[in-house]
């Protein structure tokens, strides 16, 4: 455990999201980022190592981007979004609009019954040889409807739409980028395979079979990767 090598760890509820509180504006990843470097500023961290899964890669990349590396010695991208999920001229493997338009459409209707349907693929649960947990599954349900409506309806157009390949150009410390291959929701292709190729100084590590969520030996071969990446 990194608490017992000594890291303080610091985990921030975004905005609109958790305990945060319930803000109808700045629900955009500049906002994201502005609310973290906020958090950095106002502790006086330094040589702080960001660590970011999915949506929140995409808050570390942008932080690092538009505020840069002044109080960050390391960065960790877990099944993360950037640099761009949508489908685009520019980024044909992204996915189409209808994907996301599909989540807007299942939170709005009735987000209790589309996160508990959500976290059978996230969890890879859904896959032959998986042996799901109701507890994780109880446990994501909980956390997602922590979220309110309109913050989770405007973080899938800023997870989606935003578009990170300059903010990964201009990052200066060492990158760990850590995905599972088998992602049903950030699919890895788009994802980490182009931010590795995009960052300075990244480390790529591949989980055959390993989904969005990691559980069990998944986590564990993550765990051990990041404390290896962090302590080295």
């Amino acid at each position: 455990m990194a608490a017992e090598l000594r890291f303080r760890a610091i985990a921030h509820d975004r905005r609109g999201h958790g305990r945060s509180g319930q803000s109808w504006h700045g629900n955009d990843m500049d906002t994201y980022a502005d609310d973290l470097a906020t958090l950095l500023d106002t502790l006086d961290l330094r040589e702080a190592i960001l660590v970011g899964h999915s949506t929140g890669g995409g808050e570390v990349t942008r932080y690092l981007g538009r505020h840069g590396s002044a109080r960050v010695t390391k960065a960790v991208l877990l099944g993360a979004v950037p640099p761009l999920m949508l489908k685009t001229d520019a980024n044909p493997g992204g996915l189409p609009i209808e994907a996301f338009d599909a989540i807007r459409a299942g939170v709005a209707a009735d987000r209790s019954q589309f996160y508990k349907e959500l976290a059978v693929p996230f969890y890879g649960y859904n896959r032959e040889r998986a042996q799901p947990s109701q507890g994780v599954l109880d446990a994501f349900w909980l956390w997602s409807m922590q979220a309110g409506i309109k913050g989770a309806l405007d973080c899938i157009k800023a997870f989606s739409e935003t578009d990170f390949t300059q903010d990964l150009q201009r990052i200066d410390v060492p990158t760990l980028v850590a995905h599972g291959d088998d992602d049903q929701i950030v699919p890895i292709a788009a994802s980490a395979l182009r931010s590795a190729e995009l960052l300075k100084d990244a480390t790529l590590k591949v989980y055959p079979g390993a989904p969005h969520g990691l559980t069990g030996a998944f986590e564990q071969d993550f765990n051990n990767d990041l404390l290896s990446f962090i302590t080295r």
